[in-house]
């Protein structure tokens, strides 16, 4: 009876009942089926995450939980509230982290996007200098246009560590074409450790980099991140006790 309740799911593609149905109380035939298709249901959401997160590519897991916001000075028109809970994703804006090395602005961007894993939405991580090789590499192998539409399905891109690394200009252009379709269409988090006077050092030419910051700041909350690097406060710390 159980190989046929088994192989009853496998052809209506009830991938989670089997997991669940002999722990859910049976007290009478509605309530049962409704804990049923409730434990499939849930496993499905449990699944759909999964792939999300898988899908986003983040280099590790970050939380919001325990996040020290400390060192994080909010604009005017956001708030610690507002940007934990995503308002700026349901609104297509733009989040941008600007601060010294270290004092947690990857972390956020990967916290923001996990969460937004967790709500349904699809993410994708990058640091950027990745992607503006990955972009010149589809380019020249003429998949580039394959690779662009996969990237528009994403309704959050985070780019991570711009201003560690010149570009080509290439390279600066391509990246100005996938910032300038994002634009009011899908929300970008970046993270920087450089002001906006100095991005023309890593993306060369001043008027693309005049028009790339345009597009970026149209729309955008800028969190200014202050203080020590964590890493270097740690390292200290244990050579202290140690």
């Amino acid at each position: 009876m159980k190989e046929a309740l088994a192989q009853a799911c496998k052809n209506l593609h009830l991938g989670y009942v089997m997991e669940a149905y002999e722990s859910i109380p049976f007290e009478e035939r509605t309530t049962f089926l409704l804990g049923v298709f409730e434990a499939e249901l849930k496993g499905r959401e449990a699944a759909r995450i999964r792939r999300l997160l898988k899908k986003a590519q983040f280099p590790q897991a970050k939380h919001l939980e325990g996040y020290d916001f400390s060192k994080v000075k909010f604009p005017p028109h956001c708030s610690r509230e507002q940007l934990t809970e995503l308002a700026f994703l349901e609104r297509r804006e733009n989040v941008l982290m600007l601060g010294p090395v270290g004092t947690g602005k990857t972390h956020l961007a990967i916290a923001l996007g996990m969460k937004a894993c967790a709500k349904g939405h699809e993410v994708r991580f990058f640091r950027v200098h990745d992607l503006v090789a990955t972009l010149q590499e589809r380019y020249q192998a003429g998949t580039l246009r394959r690779f662009l539409s996969e990237l528009k399905k994403a309704e959050l891109i985070i780019l991570d560590e711009t201003g560690f690394v010149p570009f080509h200009k290439d390279g600066a252009e391509l990246l100005f074409h996938v910032i300038s379709d994002c634009y009011e269409q899908r929300s970008v988090i970046v993270t920087s450790n450089l002001e906006f006077g100095q991005w023309n050092t890593i993306f060369g030419e001043e008027r693309l980099t005049a028009a790339l910051v345009d597009r970026l700041v149209h729309h955008a909350h800028v969190l200014a991140f202050t203080g020590e690097s964590y890493r270097l406060q740690h390292a200290l710390s244990e050579a202290t006790s140690s």
